[in-house]
């Protein structure tokens, strides 16, 4: 059951992703919110001058999305909580934090009405890039297998590589293209409700966060002072593979979202 929930809460994240990549990239100038691999590629196309591609923006995301996820791993590092992967106190936090800034943005909007001017974009961006960055550090630490909530890149090549190549009844319905294809839901839904008023995928996004803080506050945290790391086969996560396996995929993981995430 808890394996359930705590992918249930991974894949609504892994959607709220979808929601404001499709915000940021169709509302706020061109800017990706939680891809940072697009963000990279955009702020190097726009360096080189090509199409108009704006600079400032994406650069603002990268620098935002990063240093929440720095302190982010700096909250979640911290003593008083749980050793080990699972959901703790300060994933709550950090959650329901998410939830008020994305809250924040939604009514920022509505007093901005129908028009953002150039600077408004880039703060929003930027907070927008903030929460996913903390999300993606939330995600690592509650640790549902493929399950990243942000990036999709090394969940394709894994989907594709390993999944599909063993065949199976798993092939055909598996919880990495259940992640392809929730985001791909979540940019759908954010485009259409931009066509509203932008504040309503904003709105979307942070019920959505906040409804995820309070399920795994309530289901899935673990006491205060309790060991993460020896809890029972129940764990969020999966089972074991082959130590090869094991060794690429992390390092598909740690190299995603070192420049993510997509």
């Amino acid at each position: 059951m808890r394996q359930t929930l705590a992918l249930a809460a991974t894949v609504v994240l892994t959607f709220v992703t979808g929601v404001v990549d499709a915000v940021g990239f169709l509302a706020l100038d061109r800017v990706f919110t939680g891809n940072m691999t697009g963000n990279i590629v955009i702020l190097g196309m726009g360096v080189a001058g090509a199409d108009e591609l704006p600079v400032l923006g994406p650069a603002i995301a990268l620098a935002a999305f990063t240093a929440a996820a720095y302190l982010a791993g700096l909250v979640l590092r911290g003593r008083g909580e749980p050793r080990g992967p699972g959901w703790h106190h300060r994933v709550t936090v950090l959650l329901s934090v998410g939830a008020a800034t994305l809250s924040a943005l939604a009514v920022a909007a509505v007093l901005a009405g129908s028009h953002l001017g150039t600077a408004l974009q880039i703060v929003m961006a930027a907070a927008t890039a903030a929460v996913m960055g903390s999300q993606a550090m939330v995600a690592r630490t509650v640790a549902v297998a493929d399950m990243t909530t942000v990036v999709v890149t090394s969940t394709l090549a894994s989907l594709a590589g390993e999944t599909w190549t063993r065949g199976g009844r798993g092939a055909v319905f598996n919880r990495r293209l259940v992640a392809i294809a929730v985001i791909f839901a979540g940019a759908v839904a954010g485009a259409a409700l931009l066509r509203v008023h932008v504040a309503v995928p904003f709105g979307l996004a942070a019920v959505l966060t906040a409804a995820v803080a309070v399920l795994g506050h309530l289901r899935l945290s673990a006491p205060r002072g309790s060991d993460l790391s020896t809890r029972s086969p129940h764990s969020l996560q999966a089972p074991r593979r082959a130590p090869a396996q094991d060794h690429l995929r992390d390092d598909d993981n740690d190299s995603e979202m070192r420049c993510t995430t997509t």
